[in-house]
């Protein structure tokens, strides 16, 4: 039992330390995908934003919004 609360403690002691701030990364306020493009997931780089869609291609954005490529992908 003790162990257990020692390892809350710790936990909740590095979350604090690590996310002082308790801010997430900076978005762009909205994205304009292609025609018919339906995002699936995202994922946040140090200078880029990019989005898989459900038809299979991987759209990399600027930080900002803007879009920078587009990369096709293959099963």
């Amino acid at each position: 039992m003790i162990t257990m609360i020692g390892g809350v403690i710790t936990i909740v002691g590095l979350l604090v330390t690590r996310m002082p701030n308790g801010a997430g990364p900076v978005l762009p306020e909205s994205l304009t995908l292609p025609e018919g493009a339906k995002a699936e997931a995202v994922t946040v780089g140090a200078d880029f934003l990019l989005v898989v869609t459900t038809d299979g291609r991987a759209l990399v954005y600027t930080r900002d919004g803007r879009f920078r490529q587009e990369i096709a992908l293959s099963e």
